[in-house]
């Protein structure tokens, strides 16, 4: 059967710019459209559709335009959502180029911590997608006779129930989502979400002075070593499946130690040395699995799991044998492929699916 190709789609921080020149461009005078292009930062040109374009009833002198968010194939939580600009002219200031105001309204969150590319204080509004959003508008100013300035105000209707969704609060934004997009282009089922947020959540760990962090692969995991270790909240990073990404991009800060928290399958990935843990066993990766904790206790009769038809299978036989050993094993593994890709050090805990921490593998203090 032929694989069916993905399709890709468009970043809020596109969206945003678009709704903002749409809005812009009927403040001006100009007739309404159901069509408006805007620049992207790679020099092209991307027309959208509008949802809303019209002058805004209820406040005098403001235009309001949105666009139904169209992520293409990627799993992303603001898919189909409204991404909206409410904009207004005001006067032009002598100082400084104020000619595009770019704040955030309803549903866009406020930055609250240390760490991230947006200042405490301001709008959730990235960079590129800032950059963006300035640029679309601009091109209506040049346009204009009318030489005032720009307010510009990014809103999601839906945005705090969206931002339930993401990480945001962790990261210390509250009150919405995050504009982003460096491209303005979502790829289909793309890393960029997740090792955006990794990244930044590690800026925020060392801003907020963390020593050491948790890398977890998922919430179990995650709430289990929280409760052990008692360690901040900024400390936590969610790393999900991208496990050499996130060893990696520590080994860029300046953290002393790290603590990694997963669950059996996700740990037995990681002894062996699978990068991104995504991978699932079918039949041949568990028989791959089984030679290889073979490899690590020679002599041991492991004939008793050779059959086993999930990585969760094989740790119940275990697990039932009393083979603790060999769990540590697999577990020690684990940590000397991360130490060597973090350079740093590295305590492993093996989380059982009830929650409990199970094994602790911690070479550097005995």
């Amino acid at each position: 059967m032929k694989k069916k190709k993905l399709r890709s789609g468009f970043t809020t921080g596109a969206c945003a710019a678009a709704s903002a020149k749409a809005a812009a461009s009927l403040l001006i005078g100009s007739q309404s459209t159901t069509i408006v292009e805007i620049p992207f930062p790679d020099g092209q040109r991307v027309s959208f559709e509008l949802f809303r374009c019209s002058m805004e009833e209820t406040e005098k002198d403001m235009a309001y335009a949105s666009i139904i968010k169209d992520a293409g194939d990627d799993p992303d939580v603001t898919n189909k959502a409204e991404i909206g600009a409410k904009v207004r002219l005001l006067p032009l200031l002598t100082k400084g180029d104020n000619r595009v105001v770019i704040t955030g309204g309803q549903g866009v969150g406020t930055v609250t911590k240390a760490g991230l590319a947006v200042e405490i204080g301001q709008s959730a509004i990235n960079p590129v997608p800032l950059k963006m959003i300035r640029e679309a508008v601009l091109e209506v100013w040049e346009a204009s006779s009318k030489k005032n300035c720009f307010a510009v105000e990014i809103v999601v209707p839906a945005g705090m129930e969206l931002a339930k969704k993401t990480l945001n609060e962790r990261l210390g934004i509250v009150g919405g989502i995050s504009i982003l997009g460096t491209t303005g282009i979502v790829r289909p089922v793309s890393a960029e979400a997740w090792t955006a947020t990794i990244t930044a959540a590690m800026r925020v760990a060392q801003a907020n002075s963390c020593k050491e962090i948790v890398l977890s692969t998922g919430r179990t995991s995650e709430k289990a070593i929280h409760n052990y270790l008692k360690c901040k909240p900024e400390a936590l990073i969610m790393m999900g499946d991208y496990l050499e990404f996130a060893l990696l991009e520590a080994s860029k800060f300046e953290f002393r130690k790290l603590h990694l928290s997963g669950m059996w399958a996700k740990i037995l990935k990681a002894a062996m040395e699978i990068p991104q843990t995504h991978v699932r066993f079918g039949a041949l990766e568990v028989k791959q699995a089984v030679i290889f904790i073979q490899s690590l206790v020679p002599g041991n009769d492991l004939d008793y799991i050779k059959d086993a038809n999930t990585a969760r299978e094989i740790y119940e036989r275990l697990a039932s044998r009393d083979a603790g050993d060999v769990i540590y094993q697999v577990c020690l593994a684990a940590q000397k492929y991360q130490k060597r890709k973090s350079g740093l050090p590295v305590v492993v805990y093996l989380v059982h699916h009830t929650g409990e921490i199970v094994t602790m593998v911690d070479t550097d203090n005995g």
